[in-house]
């Protein structure tokens, strides 16, 4: 596919051969606000609360720039088409009728706004206040793809009010130590509520005609529900990993490479009673490698499993940041190609290589990897 050639969206896994992605920018990205659903997950003493709703250094966004335009031309280089957002001036105050934030965010990781399954791109809902018009970046992008592509489907789920109703109050309150975060975490005890539907969409992991989908900080159940009711087509399955003490996203923690190979954060495993519909169908779950690195890069809101937060091109090749050496050499040894992507300059500005794509054209078609069902 270049340039030239009119855009066709069609993608129903993360590892069919990649073909036009579209990946973020750094431009006028916040450090977000601390709004409520955001409050808890900030620790406490970390620089970011004292810097909270404040803009990124211009240094830090060259330097996260730079790192995503090198990644959008190793991929331009393998054939892939890039496309790019158009970002806001993310320093606005953000407000509806039920609420008013200081600032906005960024729009670096689009995978967070847009879940592709198939012939369709669906904005997400979002359950951050500060993101709720982070979907405007992206507009420009899908209105030319609905006139290029007379079969893509444009969809918007239902948008959230977030008003405090969504939102447990004194949630931040409970989880002053990571003994708090994790008893609340096992009992699936969220800061969101069940009043309206709430999910990013990189809680979803698309694996045919299944849809896999975290249950955690970031998607309710009630917006599993409405994920099910929309893609009536596809079984979609809750899952959820007790070990995270913060459960946001899926792609740090269950990836999935290959037909019938994943690889699952060694410390958020996924429970056993939940692994069964992958054992069954000969599914291999096997433990991440262990990250590079102790610690994530300076005010970055992402732990150090953005080692795992890869993307595939193709069955065989995978995109892995390029100082994780423990993760490239675990892929060398599963007989992937390994591509490495200097990367972690933009790790702060909303995530790794998985998060900062979002696809819009994969080869393939929705297969049923999971014949059998639990």
């Amino acid at each position: 596919m270049t340039e030239q050639q009119k855009s066709v969206v069609n993608s129903w896994n993360d590892w069919d051969p990649l073909k036009h992605v579209i990946i973020g920018v750094a431009d006028n990205c916040m450090i977000p606000p601390l709004e409520t659903a955001i409050d808890p997950k900030i620790e406490v003493g970390s620089p970011m609360r004292e810097l909270a709703g404040t803009q990124r250094s211009k240094e830090s966004q060259e330097k996260a720039n730079a790192q995503l335009d090198n990644f959008a031309d190793i991929l331009r280089k393998r054939g892939v088409r890039v496309d790019r957002p158009a970002p806001l001036d993310f320093s606005q105050t953000a407000q509806t009728p039920d609420w008013k934030v200081e600032c906005m965010f960024g729009c670096m990781p689009p995978r967070d706004i847009l879940l592709t399954v198939g012939k369709e791109m669906l904005e997400a809902t979002m359950s951050y206040r500060c993101r709720w018009f982070e979907y405007l970046c992206y507009r420009p992008l899908l209105e030319r793809y609905f006139e290029e592509d007379p079969e893509m489907k444009w969809e918007s789920a239902p948008k959230p009010r977030l008003t405090e109703e969504s939102y447990k109050p004194g949630y931040k309150d409970r989880v002053q130590t990571e003994e708090d975060r994790l008893k609340l975490m096992a009992a699936k005890d969220f800061v969101t509520t069940e009043v309206e539907f709430l999910f990013d969409a990189a809680e979803c992991l698309r694996m045919g005609k299944d849809l896999f989908v975290q249950h955690g900080m970031t998607a309710n159940l009630k917006g599993i529900e409405w994920i099910g009711r929309h893609f009536s087509d596809h079984r979609v399955h809750a899952v959820n990993f007790p070990a995270d003490p913060y459960p946001i996203h899926i792609d740090a923690t269950f990836v999935a490479l290959r037909p019938g190979l994943i690889i699952n954060n060694p410390v958020r495993a996924l429970p056993k009673e939940q692994r069964k519909i992958f054992e069954i169908n000969d599914w291999q779950i096997l433990d991440a490698a262990q990250p590079a690195h102790k610690e994530p890069p300076p005010l970055c809101y992402s732990s150090v499993w953005l080692s795992m937060n890869v993307l595939s091109l193709d069955p065989k090749t995978v995109c892995v940041e390029a100082s994780e050496v423990h993760q490239m050499e675990q892929f060398d040894k599963l007989e992937f190609e390994v591509v490495p992507v200097p990367f972690r300059d933009a790790y702060a500005f909303g995530g790794g290589l998985h998060c900062s794509t979002a696809d819009v054209y994969r080869e393939g078609s929705c297969e049923d990897y999971f014949p059998k069902q639990t």
